[in-house]
């Protein structure tokens, strides 16, 4: 349970700061053109909010063409209580609000209607380029603050661990992957593990001498949708800390000490140790350890859940590491280079959403829930919310109705044709767009539950 609150606790935060920075971006335009926003919501809010301000009226601003000007004020700025997004409502506009009674009105100068096409375009692209900003400077903020640390993947000697599932496509664990496709495989790559899956065929070292080339079935990554991790490095059983009065303390274990073997049973990584562990649950056995290039064998009762009482050390504190820090002018273009990837890799994912697997992997909240992790870490929470920028962005660009991208098509074809859309037409485009997204909603939630009860 606690788990379940820390992960919907993150997404919660996440969402939130992105619905509104993408709002924002709406807004920010509209301001910038005299155009007025009548509302400014995080989340929905039919018939009541949790939280509204309407600052007060001050004497209107009167432009130079003797027209009153719109202003900050003229906004009601809240929270509602349905949490499926958020909005801004701009006069003039047909949206979300369908806000027939305003429209049947004269124009006036402050709405979005009376507004150059390209104003318009502008408006609407706002949201979405905020939101691949906001991606960017994330990314940009993450190298300057933590920079890269990464394991070259020949380095780590012990090799990799794999999912079962990719293990039954050929993948064993301690191979050590090379290349995919023939062209090397680099772990200071943010899509080394993607070119993989994707890859026809990819070429790992197994036994650190045999070279094996691995055929990837077609759509192999739609088979992995609910396995949060493909492959990570093996963890060799090195001690960390020893805790006082358990089995590995009152052995004899040092901190340092490498475990290579539980009695008969070798143990090159901790994959292997727990199952071994497991089979002397309560029982004196021998334990190899390697203690300053030295083989020695102690003797060792594991606990009754198969445990010695120790830490182990983390893998970037066992195999040879690269580090890299970025000042503030080179964080910039590591975060464009980290925008644009994550942009190009999540558009280049959308050719699976079409296949009948792609379809049943669609996900909803619970989907997105499930890529934080199950305790408050700042790293992951900061690269997970800016993968979520970019994904917020290039989903609001689709050119369905009632998303940006709609209303970006509609104004690309007033630019090209030279005339709007007939306003019937925009309102039933509008009501069809919003039906698609709520089945959409539901279809994608109602595959998190079936998943859940699987």
């Amino acid at each position: 349970m606690e788990s379940f609150l820390i992960k919907a606790a993150q997404l919660i935060v996440a969402l939130s700061f992105l619905v509104v920075i993408h709002e924002f971006g709406h807004y920010i335009f509209a301001r910038a053109f005299g155009i007025k926003v009548e509302k400014f919501y995080l989340f929905f809010n039919p018939w009541f909010s949790l939280f509204k301000w309407k600052p007060k009226k001050k004497a209107p601003r009167i432009g130079a063409d003797g027209q009153e000007k719109a202003t900050w004020r003229d906004t009601e700025y809240g929270i509602g209580w349905l949490p499926l997004g958020g909005y801004v409502k701009i006069a003039g506009m047909i949206d979300e609000s369908m806000d027939k009674e305003q429209l049947a009105q004269p124009e006036q100068p402050w709405e979005f209607r009376t507004k150059p096409a390209w104003q318009r375009l502008l408006v609407m692209l706002g949201g979405v380029m905020f939101n691949f900003i906001l991606a960017i400077i994330i990314y940009a903020g993450i190298a300057f603050h933590w920079g890269d640390r990464y394991i070259p993947l020949q380095k780590a000697y012990e090799g990799m661990d794999f999912v079962p599932i990719a293990q039954e496509v050929g993948f064993r664990n301690g191979d050590i992957p090379l290349a995919a496709d023939g062209r090397p495989l680099d772990a200071s790559e943010p899509d080394f593990k993607l070119r993989m899956l994707e890859a026809d065929v990819v070429t790992v070292l197994r036994n650190h001498r045999d070279t094996i080339e691995i055929r990837i079935p077609e759509n192999f990554i739609l088979r992995l949708n609910d396995t949060p991790v493909f492959m990570a490095y093996r963890v060799p059983v090195f001690v960390d800390r020893l805790v006082p009065g358990e089995p590995a303390a009152k052995a004899g274990m040092l901190e340092g000490d490498r475990i290579v073997g539980v009695d008969t049973l070798p143990t090159p990584a901790f994959t292997e140790l727990i199952p071994a562990l497991a089979q002397y649950a309560g029982r004196e056995t021998d334990i190899h350890i390697l203690r300053g290039g030295e083989k020695i064998t102690l003797r060792a009762t594991p606990t009754d859940g198969g445990k010695l009482g120790f830490q182990v050390k983390n893998p970037a504190d066992v195999y040879p590491t690269v580090a890299v820090r970025y000042g503030i002018l080179g964080s910039f273009p590591k975060g464009w280079e980290l925008g644009t990837t994550t942009l190009s890799n999540y558009v280049g994912s959308m050719k699976y959403v079409f296949t009948s697997e792609g379809a049943k992997s669609v996900g909803g909240f619970g989907a997105i829930g499930n890529l934080f992790p199950d305790r408050w870490d700042w790293y992951s929470f900061w690269q997970i919310t800016a993968f979520l920028s970019v994904a917020l962005a290039f989903m609001n660009i689709i050119p369905i109705p009632a998303l940006d991208g709609g209303h970006v098509l509609f104004l690309i074809y007033e630019i090209a044709a030279r005339r709007k859309p007939n306003e019937k037409f925009m309102e039933y485009a509008q009501y069809a767009g919003m039906l698609f997204l709520i089945v959409l909603l539901l279809y994608a939630n109602g595959n998190d539950l079936l998943r859940a009860f699987r």
